[in-house]
């Protein structure tokens, strides 16, 4: 009697385990993204950087960003009818992924301390001016 309770108790916490595990993934897969982002900070390390294309011009929110050596995130939302993407240049060349109105686009990269270059990849948007300094200290 007792093993048959130990069982169904051991069964229980093993079941309310798995549905709390997979509560808490998908709350925190949601939650980073939106925190560190908005934070400018915090998570696993690393400087995290919010951004966002102008909804009517080639350029974005801010033209400068600053960051601590080390393992940098750039999101950019995009709240334009036009494709963007947010890469970086300068010693390092990364690229996020394009997307379109309502969509996030994402780079991280390990960067040394200097400036670099924050810009739009696709067609000739940056040469229309969007683009921008990323300094890391």
């Amino acid at each position: 009697m007792k093993r048959a309770l130990i069982l169904s108790v051991t069964a229980l916490v093993a079941v309310a385990g798995c549905g709390g595990s997979s509560n808490s993934s998908s709350s925190s897969a949601t939650t980073p993204s939106t925190t560190s982002a908005a934070s400018g900070g915090g998570g696993g390390g690393g400087s995290q950087l919010a951004l966002a294309a102008d909804p009517s011009q080639l350029k974005f929110d801010k033209s400068t960003l600053s960051a601590k050596a080390g393992k940098v995130t750039i999101t950019m939302t995009n709240p334009s009818p036009l494709q963007h993407d947010v890469s970086i240049k300068g010693g390092v060349s990364a690229q996020g992924n394009i997307v379109g109105q309502g969509g996030k686009s994402v780079v991280t990269v390990t960067l040394k301390p200097g400036k670099y270059t924050f810009y739009c990849s696709v067609d000739s948007h940056e040469a229309a001016g969007m683009t921008g300094e990323l300094d890391v200290s």
